[in-house]
């Protein structure tokens, strides 16, 4: 794990993604939503509070990504005939690892994906620290070797 190390932050808002992550190690994005591709090294979960209550409102999980495809949602999803033909990043990791302590998304803001650095995400409290432009995120460099 390198502080430059790229990190994506997709939402779960439905139980069966969860356990699919869990279980299968994979998380579908639709490829219309990443147009620049994955290019992150690791991905991260924020848990939807609709649907998981009091576990959710927060970045939870994130792992290692290991591998990438191209695919249908009908091939990922068999049985669900909504957007069949759409194509998804099948975004393959390691176990999910529960971050601890979790992201907190204070105050509430509408997330969607976040882009960030290890660096940032390892240390963050909050979904706003994700974003912080502190010399210390911007100028590595310099504060590496001032050390």
């Amino acid at each position: 794990m390198y502080a430059d190390d790229r990190v994506l932050v997709g939402v779960i808002n439905r139980k069966r993604d969860l356990t699919i992550a869990k279980n299968r190690r994979w998380y579908r994005i639709p490829q219309s939503k990443l147009r620049r591709g994955l290019n992150a090294e690791y991905v991260a979960f924020f848990l939807s509070r609709q649907v998981f209550g009091e576990r959710g409102g927060c970045i939870a999980y994130f792992a290692r990504v290991t591998g990438l495809e191209l695919a249908r949602r009908r091939d990922l999803l068999p049985g669900e005939s909504a957007r069949a033909d759409d194509l998804y990043y099948k975004v393959q990791f390691r176990n999910l690892v529960e971050k601890d302590p979790p992201i907190e998304n204070y105050p509430a803001r509408s997330i969607s994906f976040i882009r960030t650095t290890w660096d940032r995400f390892i240390s963050a409290e909050t979904i706003n620290d994700l974003y912080s432009a502190a010399d210390f995120y911007v100028d590595r460099v310099y504060y590496a070797l001032r050390g």
